[in-house]
């Protein structure tokens, strides 16, 4: 079996001829991070960054997922009361998802809004959800800079991110400006009912 050996920079040191093996053991300790990197190898034309590359780009998913179980495990989370639910904004880009989270909740007599974008997200806030699924990746922004504005314009707002990109740091960065939950995609509908059971209290 032949061995696959890259050029690697990372910052300005720049290592010669590392094995993949190594590469992959970095990767997994958490020296080369996303964005830390470039790579090259033979038939590959020009540098790259390894998070890129389809060899390499599951020791990165496993990382994420270590780091994510680490973290859900040493941050205590916050207490939130129960509230009166009826209102809900979903802002998410991907139409399938808003559809069926739509009626998921439609059909429990929620009142569901749907914006696709920050800036759609923004105006439909002046309606006062009591609650909203944040997607973190938004075609015209970062959803984390909108939690901000959410929190400022009502702190009672409970809101949960719903994302596929939660990593461990920005899980940490969320649920210190007040998310009440995170929700991986793709999800199940029990995850939402027990996310609302949570914090409604409404039986």
């Amino acid at each position: 079996m032949k061995t696959i050996k890259y050029d690697v920079i990372r910052g300005a040191d720049i290592y010669r001829a590392i094995h993949q093996s190594r590469l992959e053991s970095w990767i997994l300790k958490g020296i080369i991070k996303h964005d830390e990197a470039l790579v090259r190898r033979s038939g590959l034309s020009g540098w790259r960054k390894p998070e890129e590359l389809e060899e390499l780009r599951h020791y990165f998913k496993q990382k994420d997922e270590e780091d994510l179980k680490r973290n859900k495990q040493e941050i205590k989370p916050i207490s939130f009361p129960k509230k009166r639910i009826k209102n809900i904004l979903i802002i998410d880009d991907e139409e399938d998802l808003c559809w069926l989270l739509s009626n998921i909740l439609s059909a429990k007599g929620y009142n569901v809004i749907v914006a696709n974008t920050i800036s759609e997200g923004t105006d439909c806030l002046k309606k006062s959800p009591d609650l909203v699924f944040l997607d973190l990746k938004l075609p015209d922004g970062d959803g984390m800079d909108l939690l901000s504005k959410i929190k400022k314009m009502n702190s009672e707002t409970l809101v949960a991110i719903i994302s596929a990109y939660g990593s461990a740091e920005r899980m940490e960065e969320a649920t210190a400006k007040g998310v009440c939950s995170f929700i991986d995609k793709p999800f199940a509908e029990e995850n939402i009912l027990k996310l609302l059971s949570e914090f409604s209290n409404e039986s």
